[in-house]
């Protein structure tokens, strides 16, 4: 029997007594390599909005390829997401990270062949179903590779790979596409993944510990076929709908959607019923913080990825910015949420108020933002734009740095792993939601002969629908506890 990094372990991985915590020998090599894994995925969520203009000139296509191309890969994702983790603990979580390591390196590399937008979207969804499988393995292997003592260090190094990943992210893809290393453009920005994949698979197959739940739950492929059906007849329509002049097969999907995810919520309550084990445990929508979690998570989540989208269009084929200077537009931004999740720390007494007051901050970031267009026009130049970003990166900050621990906290044991992943899920599809929202709302505004004042109005447009959002995400946060504390207590 292979070697497993758990209490309940009898070989020498973890050389410790059963009663105490083990800790494997390769512990922070093998964290590199989960590390490794998450700035593949961190880098590659991002760096296709600031490519993306140049993609589409290179490859043709409508407008809403450049939405498809984060779509696709978020929701390919939050689909992929809520089976990920159970595929490890049923084949063995080192296996699965490996195939889903192998997998997105290999969709990169599809990614950077591409000969038309069809091809590439097709591999951005490869990538997004493979990096489901790849990340989940990584946090469960980590919770059993580190003793208690060492958890947090473990964990810790996250937030500083998140922050450098979304500062480098945009700068590294503006940079490669606008240095065209052996004539590549944008492809370079998917050929870096594959040094880095291939590290990952050979590290990872001499470092990453056999690993697998004891008790695995079983394949839920019918819960899995009605969300992504659900998905997808939602997104889609937004994203098309509007080139076909919305069409009424665009409404009918809209409005199929609802019967699927009404079909979708039978379906788990009951296989739940019958002693299955559905994707989504159906006690989790009895708890007011879980359900306030999901809501307010979707949309906020639109809301930033959709600005994120609309904001990358403006500078570069508004203002004419290069795709490099594009992505240093967004570094005040990026530093403001490293910012927020410091001046967070100290707060997290706080509780739901902090997510509150980083909501407000941030709504007066993007007020900000439109008062600096409002002012300066098509004459704006990115240091203008530098304090109202930095002051929405660091409202970013303090929002997040609660969110999930308030949500999460009240979860009971048995039913943690479904909320991760169904939390997790939702976010994913939040971006992709936001990037079909908003893109169309912003597409829509400028029109069949795009000008510099119609890229002006809709950039306006789309900040005042970015700032509601954020007020309706500040509404549905009240139904979230006080504390994360609170919440707990209440579970139990």
């Amino acid at each position: 029997m292979a070697n497993t990094v758990s209490t309940a372990a009898s070989e020498p991985v973890g050389e410790a007594p059963v009663d105490e915590a083990p800790a494997y020998r390769w512990r922070w090599a093998a964290l590199f390599v989960v590390l490794a894994a998450e700035i593949m995925d961190l880098l590659d969520a991002m760096v296709t909005n600031i490519a993306a203009p140049s993609m589409r000139a290179d490859l043709g296509g409508s407008e809403s390829v450049i939405q498809w191309l984060g779509a696709a890969y978020t929701l390919a994702m939050a689909v992929g997401l809520i089976t990920g983790g159970r595929l490890g603990d049923i084949f063995g979580r080192k296996r699965m990270f490996l195939i889903g390591a192998a997998g997105f390196t290999a969709g990169s590399l599809l990614c950077a062949v591409a000969q038309s937008p069809e091809m590439l979207i097709g591999a951005r969804v490869v990538q997004g179903l493979f990096g489901a499988v790849m990340l989940p393995q990584g946090l469960g292997m980590i919770k059993e590779m580190f003793p208690p003592a060492e958890m947090g260090k473990a964990f810790g190094m996250f937030g500083p790979i998140m922050g450098l990943s979304a500062v480098g992210g945009p700068i590294l893809a503006g940079w490669l596409v606008e240095a065209d290393y052996w004539g590549t453009g944008w492809r370079m920005i998917f050929l870096v993944n594959l040094p880095l994949g291939l590290a990952a698979l050979a590290a990872g197959l001499r470092f990453l510990p056999e690993s697998r739940s004891p008790h695995p739950l079983r394949l839920d492929l019918g819960g899995v076929v009605l969300a992504s059906v659900g998905g997808f007849l939602v997104i889609y329509p937004l994203v098309q709908g509007r080139e076909h002049d919305w069409p009424v097969w665009a409404f009918v999907m809209l409005a199929a959607s609802v019967v699927v995810f009404a079909a979708f919520g039978w379906f788990q309550s009951r296989r739940s019923r019958a002693g299955g084990d559905p994707l989504i445990v159906p006690s989790l929508f009895r708890k007011r913080a879980f359900t306030g979690g999901l809501f307010t998570g979707m949309v906020f989540f639109s809301g930033m990825a959709g600005f994120m989208l609309a904001f990358n269009l403006y500078c570069q084929i508004g203002l004419h910015y290069s795709a490099l200077k594009a992505g240093l537009v967004l570094v005040p931004w990026s530093a403001g949420m490293i910012v927020g999740f410091g001046v967070a720390q100290p707060l997290q007494k706080l509780g739901r108020r902090l997510l509150h007051l980083g909501t407000l901050v941030m709504t007066l970031g993007v007020l900000g933002v439109l008062l600096t267009l409002t002012i300066t026009g098509t004459q704006v130049n990115p240091w203008q734009l530098v304090p109202a970003l930095l002051v929405s990166g660091v409202g970013m900050g303090m929002l997040m740095s609660p969110f999930f621990d308030i949500v999460l906290a009240g979860v009971e044991e048995h039913e943690t792993g479904s909320a991760s992943g169904t939390l997790t899920a939702v976010q994913q599809l939040g971006n992709a939601f936001g990037v079909a929202l908003l893109g169309t709302i912003f597409f829509d505004l400028l029109g069949d002969l795009p000008t510099a004042a119609s890229f002006d109005q809709a950039m306006k447009v789309t900040l005042w629908v970015v700032a509601g959002m954020l007020v309706v995400t500040f509404a549905v946060a009240f139904l979230l506890p006080r504390h994360a504390r609170e919440n707990a207590e209440a579970a139990h």
